[in-house]
């Protein structure tokens, strides 16, 4: 069993960034939205299809506000797939679908913003989204009008049935630019749209979309989709790192929707994800039913120590380093050592793969700290502690978070334990071998190794090589 151990440090000064790192800085998109990570919720995770509703989005804003989450600076509630007719109207109109949205979308958008929130939607690039509802290819401006008129505030953009391969998903890469074309065309439709709109990029990694996301959109997904289980957290933490460079104000690189709260994670994984999607700069956008979450999850993702670093005004992305006498990252595989650069410090990590273990790093190995003492608090145990190092006891899977400051006494190296919170007693392992998917989740598709059947009550739909799923 894998095992990962996750620190975070944070000390209270200012490191610039590298000419090298600066060159990845591309021009931003100048539509004042996005300076930090979006923080938010989307339908999908939590329901697929049967989640697109009025009700759903309701609920959720509701427990927004009376959990805490607006206040700790959740804002996007969103609306994913299957949300409209399956057929435009006479003058090519969007429709929201009547029996899930019997008001409309502009009361809902009202009504969401009315509790000082703010509301998303999505679409697609193609003729069709992943769904089979209509895309906007070829009513780019028409579409972003009619958002811009309901009070859309968010669009979240998908690359379904894409004109690089009429008919499917879009299987083809052309760095020079197809899926930036039609990326493109939505970006000015919206700019020209009347009203902000937070714009999301949802083309899964393709075209090496962190050097052109940059000027098109406010973030964009770097990788295929978290599916649900601890493999595609390692799997797209470790993709996110070598291109961590690309995040700065106004424009993310997106590491997918959160899965906890889903039972497909312990407790101790729910931690681990939510600090690298957090240090990663990643939009942190839940995907579950918020109403049913338990007391400590919805503390875990409240957690003010953690969303700051999320927060943190310079937007700099940590990612991976090599101290003296450690081995090389290997692809694909979580590597130990981590940091990024802070408007007030630097966050580390380190990250142990290998199962239950004590982890030390000295400040003087960690890029921007160099030599001195340091006082730190871990912020899930609030332990403190002062020197030139720091060290915590972690189970698998397992993260602390430091906050370090510049000064303090030499002393011993302290030892940090994390305390563990059960949310619940045994991981939800992702469906393997001869056992059947769970409804929403993936059954095929290039690179999937899990289940290709489905449990009973729904049926494996196949779009293409790319796109499966339980419904």
């Amino acid at each position: 069993m894998r095992s990962t151990l996750l620190l975070l440090v944070v000390a209270d000064f200012v490191c610039g960034l590298s000419p090298a790192k600066r060159n990845n800085l591309k021009p931003r998109l100048a539509n004042g939205l996005g300076k930090t990570p979006a923080l938010g919720w989307n339908s999908w995770n939590q329901g697929g299809c049967n989640a697109a509703t009025a009700a759903v989005a309701l609920n959720t804003a509701n427990a927004f506000v009376s959990l805490g989450l607006k206040d700790a600076g959740y804002t996007y509630v969103n609306i994913d797939d299957c949300w409209s007719t399956k057929n435009r109207d006479g003058s090519g109109n969007l429709v929201p679908d009547p029996n899930k949205f019997p008001q409309g979308m502009k009361s809902l958008a009202d009504q969401i913003h009315s509790m000082g929130l703010k509301f998303g939607l999505y679409g697609d690039a193609g003729t069709m989204t992943c769904g089979g509802y209509p895309g906007s290819q070829g009513h780019e401006a028409q579409d972003a009008k009619l958002l811009a008129s309901w009070g859309v505030d968010y669009w979240k953009h998908d690359n379904c049935y894409t004109p690089c391969n009429s008919g499917q998903q879009q299987t083809c890469s052309n760095p020079a630019g197809n899926t930036q074309t039609w990326y493109v065309t939505m970006r000015d439709a919206l700019s020209n749209s009347g009203r902000p709109i937070f714009y999301s990029l949802c083309n899964w990694g393709r075209d090496n979309v962190w050097t052109w996301g940059a000027n098109v959109g406010n973030s964009w997904r770097m990788s295929v989709d978290n599916w649900g289980g601890w493999a595609d957290v390692v799997r797209i933490a470790s993709a996110a790192a070598p291109i961590a460079s690309y995040s700065a104000p106004h424009g993310f690189n997106d590491l997918d929707m959160m899965i906890i709260g889903n039972g497909k994670l312990t407790a101790a994984e729910e931690r681990t994800h939510f600090g690298i999607w957090a240090i990663s700069k990643s939009p942190i956008i839940m995907g579950t039913d918020i109403t049913k979450l338990p007391t400590a999850t919805i503390n875990l993702i409240k957690n003010k120590g953690i969303l700051a670093i999320n927060q943190d005004s310079l937007g700099k992305a940590a990612t991976t380093f090599r101290p003296s006498g450690a081995a090389s990252p290997v692809s694909g595989q979580l590597y130990p050592y981590w940091a990024g650069t802070l408007s007030d410090g630097v966050v580390v990590a380190l990250v142990a793969p290998n199962g239950a273990q004590t982890l030390s790093v000295n400040f003087s190995d960690v890029p921007g700290l160099g030599s001195g003492t340091f006082s730190w608090t871990e912020l899930y145990s609030g332990s403190t502690g002062s020197g030139t190092s720091v060290s915590a006891n972690l189970g698998a899977h397992d993260i602390a978070i430091f906050k370090v400051v510049h000064g303090g006494s030499q002393t011993s190296v302290p030892t940090t334990t994390v305390p563990s919170t059960t949310i619940r007693s045994t991981p939800v392992s992702t469906p393997t071998g001869s056992t059947c998917g769970a409804i929403w989740t993936q059954c095929g598709g290039q690179g999937w190794t899990g289940a290709t059947c489905c449990q009973s009550g729904s049926t494996c739909k196949i779009s293409n090589d790319w796109y499966s799923q339980c419904l």
